[in-house]
């Protein structure tokens, strides 16, 4: 028998709460709440989630500072879920670590097939990594790309990146020189399309820029295609 994916709801709201706990448990996930930071982390340890589902606003902690002690702690997957939908606050969210963003009220629907999209976008990579090796191990002079590992290093040093900064690198680098538009990239590396949803795109390649482009403002890896979108740029 499958087992179920667990997902931890961090949400001081009890109605709020109470719905996405109904509403995964039918769609299959099992669930565990949390209505403060403390909590969170707490769980974190103990319960070892698939999948954080993240308000900004709760009693202990912002969610954002929150956001960045779990992703100093583990990988897990993020979604920041929150009243507050300024570009300020989704840009901070997802340079933090967060690996989604939805605004309140949002549909229970929308939010079922992002989980959903993730968690098979997650198995298909898991299973491609299995089958073929030609992927598992991409080299561009000092930077390697280690699919198996889920790991990327720099002139021998680990790089450290959350599960969706790697998916993207890794998709871009295995695709060298295609360019892709950010839509593409979207439904390619988070496993749906979202409209006017482009920030999610660019922050995740600024990040990644930071960490692997000797200079980041001029990269020689990650470039922009201006007026399209981004190619990862190799001769090799």
């Amino acid at each position: 028998m499958k087992t179920a994916k667990k997902i931890l709801i961090v949400e001081d709201e009890k109605d709020i709460s109470r719905i996405l706990t109904n509403y995964l448990n039918i769609s299959g996930y099992e669930t565990v709440c949390a209505d403060n930071g403390a909590d969170c982390l707490r769980h974190l340890r103990s319960w070892q989630p698939d999948y954080i589902i993240l308000d900004i606003m709760l009693p202990d902690i912002d969610g954002i500072e929150l956001c960045q002690q779990i992703r100093e702690r583990v990988q897990t997957p993020i979604l920041i879920l929150s009243a507050r939908g300024s570009d300020t606050d989704k840009v901070l969210g997802l340079g933090l670590g967060a690996d989604d963003y939805m605004t309140k009220p949002f549909s229970l629907s929308e939010l079922a097939a992002r989980i959903g999209a993730y968690f098979r976008r997650y198995d298909s990579m898991a299973k491609q990594s299995t089958a073929s090796s030609d992927r598992e191990l991409l080299q561009f002079g000092a930077l390697t790309i280690d699919k198996r590992a889920y790991s990327v290093s720099l002139n021998g040093q680990e790089v450290s990146l959350s599960a969706k900064e790697f998916e993207l690198l890794h998709y871009l680098a295995y695709h060298r020189n295609q360019v892709f538009t950010k839509s593409q990239l979207l439904d390619a590396v988070w496993g749906y399309e979202s409209i006017g949803d482009d920030n999610t795109v660019t922050v995740y390649i600024r990040r990644i820029r930071e960490k692997i482009e000797a200079d980041p403002s001029n990269p020689a890896l990650l470039k922009t295609v201006w007026g399209v979108g981004y190619k990862f740029s190799s001769n090799t």
